[in-house]
């Protein structure tokens, strides 16, 4: 694979200095393991690290703010109120969007696919109707389709994957012939590393009558985007532990019109305006998905996380991790044996890279470059239906974020290298 001489190591240079400065502000990162190896934090895909920013600001409400937010009238009730419902604020900024009240709050991804499978689908799938999704996705934007195909006895359709790992675009435009009543997608694979061309896929689906959901997951700490970027989509969802915040909370775009013909997916709390013995009547918008107390803190968190990254500049981030990629992909695909599960055009993924060694179970290697301080992943990653097709019952996958560097991506090469000498 030949790189651009600004992509190879020299061209780190224009880089360095403000990727070391960026390093200081996660403390883990200097750390030390198995006694005297280096931290190489190679699983951000996973959970990404924290600045201190994010830290201090949720320190900061803990130690100076705290208090239960809506219905407190007295001051630290209010003043905590007014900082979570100012994160909605934030989020728009963030993706440009202009009403406060099309963004909800839940315990992440997984929970608010759930939230639109029960509260939009239960109500809209009926017997017959037909759901669409691709072999690229996550169980959390799987599973809740299935299950409700199940339940309602309606068509569940996977599109398969071309030889260079994208969408089988051919395919999709038959399955939408047939009208199916929700389309859902990744915007970018945790496994391949795969960028959906999400707006020219939610057109084609809005043309054929379906409701578009798309799980942010993996796309919002790497690609900059606005919303409308995206095309007409109705949901857009993503956890902010992917995103330099905390666990525990993730956040949802709906378009208004959409949110209205949904259904309450938990009750009690601010979510319910008035209870008799025999009626209740919910409260509007954005609360009436909010059941019980919600993780305000972590709201906090969360906005800290996106303010960082406005601050670096989101394609400064997307350019970087692009280098660093690119850096990846061309030692990775010079070791012997090794094979990348993955798109090798970087215009079309992101950075996360999977990959199997001949003669290595992912485990094993995982385990061995961890004894070397190196953090990677190995498994399915949530994913069995995408490795069944790949035909493997696992991958190591490294990912990338802003705060990693090219001798980290060495330290993995040369880590691989002499964990193919123990095995050889």
């Amino acid at each position: 694979m030949n790189l651009h001489p600004e992509t190879s190591q020299t061209g780190f240079k224009s880089y360095q200095k403000r990727i070391h400065d960026i390093r200081k502000d996660f403390p883990i990162l200097g750390r030390q393991v198995h006694g005297n190896k280096k931290l190489v934090f190679l699983d951000s895909a996973a959970s990404s690290q924290k600045p201190t920013s994010v830290i201090e600001a949720m320190d900061r409400f803990y130690f100076e703010e705290y208090a239960n937010v809506h219905r407190g009238v007295y001051a630290l009730s209010v003043r905590a109120t007014e900082k979570y419902e100012e994160v909605r604020v934030k989020l728009g900024r963030f993706f440009g969007t202009t009403k406060e009240h099309e963004w909800i709050f839940g315990a992440g991804t997984t929970a608010l696919i759930n939230l639109i499978a029960t509260g939009w689908g239960e109500r809209h799938v009926q017997a017959g109707d037909e759901i669409v999704v691709t072999r690229l996705e996550h169980h959390a934007n799987f599973v809740p389709w299935q299950q409700l195909c199940l339940r309602k006895k309606a068509k569940f359709t996977i599109i398969e994957l071309t030889d260079r790992f994208e969408v089988d675009l051919e395919a999709y435009v038959s399955a939408l012939k047939r009208g199916p009543k929700l389309v859902a997608f990744s915007h970018m694979s945790n496994v391949l590393g795969t960028v959906n061309p999400v707006a020219k896929m939610a057109t084609m689906a809005k043309e054929a009558g379906a409701v578009v959901v798309v799980d942010g997951a993996q796309s919002v700490a790497h690609l900059p985007f606005k919303m409308g970027d995206l095309g007409p989509i109705d949901f857009f969802v993503f956890s902010a532990h992917k995103v330099l915040g905390p666990t525990g909370i993730g956040a949802m775009w709906a378009n208004e019109a959409v949110l209205k013909q949904m259904d309450p997916y938990q009750f009690g709390g601010d979510m319910i305006l008035k209870v008799s013995d025999d009626v209740t009547v919910f409260n509007g918008l954005p609360t009436k998905f909010e059941a019980g107390t919600p993780n305000f803190v972590g709201a906090v968190g969360l906005a800290a996380g996106l303010e960082y990254m406005q601050e670096l500049g989101r394609d400064w981030i997307h350019d970087y991790e692009t280098f660093l990629c690119a850096y990846a992909l061309e030692k990775l695909t010079a070791i012997r044996g090794l094979s990348i599960k993955g798109p090798m055009d970087l215009s079309r993924r992101g950075s996360v890279i999977s990959f199997t060694v001949d003669g290595i179970h992912p485990h094993d290697l995982a385990t061995l470059l961890d004894l070397d301080g190196i953090s990677v992943r190995a498994g399915h990653h949530c994913a069995q239906p995408l490795m069944n097709t790949l035909k493997v019952a696992a991958t190591t996958r490294a990912s990338f974020s802003f705060y990693n560097l090219p001798e980290e991506v060495d330290a993995l090469v040369n880590s691989i290298e002499t964990a193919r000498k123990v095995f050889s």
